[in-house]
């Protein structure tokens, strides 16, 4: 077989043209059954090729490699035993990906493994009548479990899923993925399952199978798809057993660059002023899964040069970035944010991200080596922006100190992106235009040019298609608004420090609110308009 599949969509357009082969884009394309029967999944995975559709006695099927002899005597093989011609077609590894998932679901795949427990049980039973045995529930082998557990993994990864909830009920066991942050019910399963399927995520994770009482957290790594993916696990005991959390990272998927998660135009200059300076803290707010560490990740991909150490106490770790020092923190041993961020002090860091200033003694040591020299990343509890400097005041930060240590204080929030695939351009009403208007009058004329946005303004809806699960939206991009230490901030921090006066100077730092932000990529055509509003003001 061939080295050198098509991968990306262009290639395989280029591909196609130099063959002289038609290509083809099955993204969001749903393939009958009866088309894939004709050709059985194992071939279809070995030999890189798909049937897509079925007409006038020809079967077409999409190749990853149309130059490979193998998989084009063994389609040729195939296709005459149905009595059909093979039309062949150039596609994409997304696509081919996308078809072999066809193949198959996740209620299926599961199902098969369930009717494989259920024999299980069944012969359990029938030794119970001839000798005393445990009960069938607690005799399960683990094969049939371990293969549920395996295929709920791999769909997390292949669904994009940042979470996996096993929750058990009463009566079933309920397993929903949390995807673009919305959760999805995805599987109900019977509740005989439940202690298995938690007892084999607690094998995996090396936690103490007999401890149902406390809380447990724990990781491992599996390889699913050609991908080591991570997977993070939090045990918690509830009244109907222990909920499992699982949250799934994707290392090979990378850290994101500052346009992938929407830091343009205004925005991206004004954190590039901050990030530029020697010394000084550049502090992240927003709620808990609003995406904070990983615009911290991106800027530190930035930071992360060769003449420089870069040292982090995180909690816990996410990603591995080579390059930069990570250190875990074990606040059961004493190891917090506090007693690391001293211990790194002594490790000559030119660059410090700490996961979250947490309290007075954090936020003390991080001034103090902001003040000493170092560029200090780290995230804060508060509502917006102009919330930083007063929460700094509250926990003990004397605020003389605040100007030469605090150089950007940011905001941020996700918000779903609009599926491209089924985008439309809507009209807003007159009434949705005027308070867009009014939001957007106070941002600079080129920000409008930056963004490409004109009069008259537009609005876009996606109703659902194939590509987007029928949801509308696919991945998510943040919102922000930065707020620069400046001179006038300064004498405002030091003689009337008020959040009214911080918000004039923002005003005459024309600071892009989170909401105008979100209005400004809303008529951009990357979110809705309901999405942000809702994100914004919650």
């Amino acid at each position: 077989m061939a080295d050198n599949p098509t991968t990306s969509i262009e290639e395989a357009k280029n591909k196609a043209a130099q063959l002289g082969i038609p290509f083809i884009d099955l993204t969001g394309k749903e393939i009958p059954v009866e088309v894939l029967k004709e050709i059985p999944e194992e071939s279809a995975a070995f030999y890189k090729f798909i049937p897509f559709a079925e007409e006038n006695n020809k079967l077409k099927v999409g190749m990853l490699d149309p130059e490979d002899i193998q998989a084009q005597e063994a389609l040729r093989f195939i296709t005459l035993r149905s009595g059909l011609a093979p039309e062949i077609y150039v596609i994409s590894q997304e696509n081919f990906k996308d078809g072999l998932r066809q193949y198959r679901n996740l209620s299926e795949e599961v199902g098969k493994a369930l009717t494989e427990l259920k024999h299980e049980l069944a012969k359990e039973e029938e030794q119970s009548r001839v000798k005393e045995i445990k009960a069938p529930e607690e005799t399960v082998t683990d094969a049939p479990i371990s293969k549920i557990v395996a295929v709920m993994l791999k769909y997390a990864q292949e669904g994009r899923a940042s979470d996996v909830h096993i929750e058990p009920y009463e009566k079933e066991l309920k397993v929903r993925y949390r995807v673009d942050g919305i959760l999805h019910t995805s599987l109900v399963l019977p509740k005989n399952t439940q202690s298995q399927i938690v007892s084999r995520i607690k094998v995996l994770a090396n936690l103490k199978i007999d401890e149902t009482r406390v809380p447990q957290d724990g990781r491992f790594q599996l390889e699913i798809n050609n991908r080591r993916i991570d997977f993070r696990v939090s045990v918690l005991p509830i009244t109907q057993g222990e909920k499992v959390v699982l949250r799934v990272l994707d290392p090979s998927a990378g850290i994101m660059d500052f346009e992938s998660l929407g830091l343009v135009s205004h925005n991206m200059e004004v954190l590039n002023k901050g990030i530029n300076q020697p010394f000084g803290m550049i502090l992240i707010t927003g709620p808990t899964g609003s995406g904070k560490t990983t615009t911290l990740y991106a800027i530190l991909k930035i930071l992360n040069q060769e003449g420089v150490n870069i040292i982090s106490l995180e909690d816990p770790v996410e990603y591995y970035i080579p390059g930069v020092n990570q250190s875990q923190i074990k606040p059961e041993i004493g190891y917090t944010f506090a007693s690391g961020l001293r211990s790194i002090l002594r490790q000559d860091p030119d660059i410090i991200l700490v996961g979250e200033i947490r309290d007075s003694e954090t936020a003390d040591l991080a001034v103090h080596a902001a003040l000493t020299g170092h560029l200090l990343l780290s995230t804060l509890h508060t509502n917006n922006a102009v919330g930083v400097v007063p929460r700094l005041v509250d926990m003990g930060i004397e605020p003389f100190l605040m100007p030469s240590a605090l150089n950007l204080a940011m905001a941020q929030r996700l918000v779903r992106r609009l599926c491209e695939k089924c985008k439309e351009e809507i009209a807003p009403s007159p009434k949705i235009l005027e308070m867009i208007e009014k939001e957007l009058a106070g941002v600079p004329p080129e920000v409008f040019k930056e963004f490409k946005i004109k009069k008259p303004f537009k609005l876009y809806q996606s109703p659902g298609c194939p590509a987007c699960n029928n949801k509308g939206t696919k991945g998510r991009i943040a919102v922000f608004e930065m707020l620069l230490m400046t001179k006038e901030l300064e004498r405002i921090v030091i003689e009337d420090l008020t959040e009214a006066n911080i918000l004039k100077e923002a005003d005459r730092q024309k600071m892009i609110t989170m909401k105008q932000d979100g209005l400004l990529k809303a008529l951009q055509g990357a979110v809705g308009l309901e999405e942000v509003l809702k994100v914004v003001e919650d």
